[in-house]
C-alpha cells in the first residue's frame, strides 16, 4: 500500500476524478442519449414505412380530441378549408437539403370549424438570415393532400417573436404559437404533399434508415469501459517506474563502499629486536665443504 502513495498526490486525484465522471457519463448519459435516438429513429421509421400503403382518410378521423395519437403521426390525410389570410409564420433557423431555409406555416380553418396549422413548405433566405417575400396562398376553399404530424414542442427561452415584418418562431409548436397570434389551434399541424394548393418548396419525407446512433451509443459505452483501464494502465506503468528507480538507487548506495584503511603496524614496546646478522661471503672452499656434510656452516 505504502508504494502506491503517490496516487494521492493532487494530480493524480484530479485525473482520477475526471476519468470518473467520464466514464459515469457515457454510461448514464451520452449512450442512453444516442441508443434512445436510435429507438426513436427506428419507430418513426417504422410510422412512415406503415403509411405508404396506409388508407388516406380525413384529418377528422385522427384529431377528434383536438390532437392525434402518437401512433397516428405521418398518417396521410385530406383536409377540406380555407387558408386565413395574412396569417403566415416563419420557422427560422432552419436547414432543408443542407442548405438555411424557412418553413412557411399558415392557419388553415377547417369546414368543421376548427383551425390547424399547415407547413406549405421552405423558403430560402435572400442574403444572410433576411426572410424572402412569400408567396400568398389561395383565398378560395381547398382540399388538401399532406401527412398530420405531431407539435415538435418549444425550447426554453425560444419564444416566438415579431422581425423583419414577419411573425417568427424557433419550432412547430402548436400551443405558443396558437398564443401568439390570438388563435385557438388544434395540437398539431399538416405537412403537405408536394404540388398542393398554396404549397411553397416541398420538404421530402426522412430517409428510412436508422442513422449512426446505434453505433455512437456503443462507442460512448466503449468509451467509458476504456477510460479507466487507461488510467489503470498508467497507474501501473508509473508504479513500475518507480519500482525500478529505487532498486537502480539501492544498488548504487551498495556499490559505493569505502575500502577500510590498512591498519598501522602495532610499535613494538620494551627491548629492541636484534636485527638480523648479516650474511658473510663464503669461499669456494667453503661451499664444498657444506655441499659434502650437507649442511651449511
Amino acid at each position: 500500500m505504502r508504494r502506491l502513495k503517490f496516487l494521492l498526490r493532487p494530480g493524480w486525484l484530479v485525473l482520477a476524478a475526471v476519468v470518473g465522471i467520464f466514464a459515469y457519463m457515457c454510461f448514464t448519459v451520452l449512450a442512453p442519449w444516442q441508443l434512445g435516438k436510435n429507438t426513436s429513429t427506428e419507430y418513426r421509421n417504422d410510422l412512415i414505412s406503415n403509411s405508404i400503403n396506409a388508407e388516406t382518410v380525413p384529418i377528422g378521423n385522427v384529431i377528434a380530441d383536438g390532437t392525434i395519437a402518437p401512433a397516428d403521426e405521418w398518417r396521410n390525410i385530406t383536409a377540406t378549408g380555407s387558408y386565413v389570410p395574412d396569417a403566415d409564420i416563419l420557422v427560422r433557423l432552419q436547414s432543408v437539403e443542407g442548405a438555411p431555409a424557412y418553413e412557411v406555416l399558415t392557419p388553415f380553418a377547417l369546414d368543421d370549424g376548427r383551425t390547424i396549422l399547415v407547413n406549405r413548405g421552405f423558403v430560402r433566405p435572400i442574403t444572410g438570415a433576411e426572410a424572402p417575400p412569400i408567396a400568398a396562398p389561395p383565398t378560395d376553399p381547398v382540399t388538401l393532400n399532406g401527412r398530420v404530424r405531431l407539435s415538435e414542442g418549444t425550447a426554453p427561452g425560444r419564444v416566438p417573436m415579431f422581425e423583419d415584418g414577419a411573425k417568427q418562431v424557433y419550432s412547430i409548436d402548436a400551443g405558443p404559437i396558437g398564443e401568439f397570434i390570438g388563435t385557438d389551434l388544434v395540437n398539431a399541424y399538416i405537412q403537405l404533399e408536394p404540388d398542393q394548393p398554396g404549397g411553397l418548396g416541398t420538404i421530402a419525407l426522412p430517409q428510412l434508415d436508422a442513422g449512426p446512433y446505434l453505433s455512437y451509443g456503443f462507442q460512448w459505452l466503449a468509451f467509458g469501459i476504456m477510460a479507466p483501464l487507461g488510467l489503470a494502465y498508467f497507474i501501473r506503468a508509473e508504479w513500475r517506474e518507480r519500482r525500478k528507480e529505487k532498486e537502480a538507487s539501492a544498488d548504487t548506495a551498495g556499490d559505493d563502499s569505502t575500502p577500510a584503511p590498512t591498519p598501522t603496524p602495532a610499535r613494538t614496546i620494551g627491548r629492541r629486536k636484534k636485527p638480523e646478522p648479516e650474511s658473510v661471503p663464503r669461499t669456494a672452499k667453503e661451499v664444498k665443504l657444506a655441499d659434502r656434510y650437507g649442511n651449511s656452516r
